[in-house]
């Protein structure tokens, strides 16, 4: 008796349950996701290329979701899967909470720590060291340098009488009202956050017993600034005479004090005090705690002259001819140098 030929089998469901054809389909489909999950799950957990030798620096603009997140991060090398980190970041919930901003992702970093990096807005801090003495001018080019904001826009906003009403900073400008520290700015700020933190700093740094002798002695803040500037600038003391001080030229004319020439001295500036009595308009540079005690706390001397012996020392006259010889020795010093 000859035996029957069987059929081959096929991928059709027929009626009835499903043949053991379906069923290895099935497998075949689960066996694949789960290898695509453990693939997944190792992108995840181990550092990219781009992040085993050095960090790298991504930022990330403001009002975008989890997957356009996903494409910046793998398209500056700090994930190895887009889908990965996606999925990471649903799984903990944290898909919403992403924040923008700019990232210093570490060497030796996986999706994880950057998701955690991101997650909870730990963004690079800029550390910017505004000195004694400096000027909104020198500040403008610093935040400029960094990549935090333009100094044109700096300058700009120094300058706004409808920013300086807010603050109360009753000046045409910031300019000796902005606290010389160490500050950390992060990108995103704007020149109003970042010049207004400043001026707030200086506020917390002026004691109020300095205020409240400034104020018996009839003397108010913007004056005490800008005295202040002078003596950071140059250590000048004197309010009833031509200060004669060569940082406010400097100033006036927007040149180095050793390139000032005597026709320099001549220009017609409020702020040349070879030229105009008392104090200049407003302060010439940003002065420290120490500028400002002085300002408030003048030495009770009888000097009238002063002479520069270097960059931190002077030398001090009651009268005219021992200026001179002062400055004769200061001449042939410098002669020698």
């Amino acid at each position: 008796m000859m035996e029957r030929p069987r059929s081959l089998p096929t991928w059709g469901v027929g009626p009835g349950r499903p043949g053991p054809t379906w069923r290895a389909v099935v497998g075949f489909a689960v066996v694949v996701t789960l290898l695509a999950l453990l693939l997944e799950g190792w992108w995840i957990l181990s550092v990219p290329a781009g992040l085993r030798a050095s960090a790298r620096v991504v930022e990330l603009p403001a009002h975008k979701g989890v997957i356009e997140v996903a494409e910046i991060l793998d398209e500056a090398g700090v994930i190895r899967s887009r889908v990965g980190f996606v999925l990471l970041a649903l799984a903990r919930g944290s898909f919403r909470s992403l924040k923008a901003g700019e990232y210093q992702i570490p060497a030796g970093s996986n999706t994880v720590r950057v998701l955690e990096q991101i997650a909870g807005g730990q963004v690079l801090q800029h550390m910017l060291v505004f000195p004694e003495g400096s000027t909104l001018g020198e500040l403008a080019r610093l935040l400029q340098a960094e990549r935090l904001v333009s100094a044109e826009d700096i300058l700009r906003v120094g300058k706004d009488p409808v920013f300086l009403k807010n603050l109360d900073v009753q000046a045409d400008s910031v300019e000796g009202y902005l606290f010389p520290d160490t500050y950390q700015f992060v990108k995103g700020m704007t020149s109003e956050e970042i010049l207004a933190r400043m001026v707030a700093r200086m506020r917390e740094k002026i004691s109020p017993e300095l205020l409240t002798e400034a104020r018996a002695r009839d003397v108010s803040l913007h004056q005490v600034l800008t005295l202040a500037s002078i003596i950071e600038k140059e250590a000048v003391e004197s309010s009833d005479m031509p200060l004669q001080a060569d940082p406010t030229v400097q100033y006036a004319v927007g040149k180095d004090r050793k390139r000032l020439t005597r026709e320099d001295l001549q220009v017609d500036s409020p702020y040349n005090t070879y030229r105009r009595q008392g104090l200049p308009p407003g302060p010439i540079a940003s002065p420290g705690r120490a500028a400002i005690a002085a300002a408030v706390r003048p030495a009770r001397v009888n000097y009238l002259y002063f002479v520069s012996l270097d960059e931190r020392f002077h030398t001090f006259s009651s009268n005219l001819a021992d200026h001179n010889a002062a400055v004769a020795k200061y001449r042939l010093a410098r002669a020698t140098r």
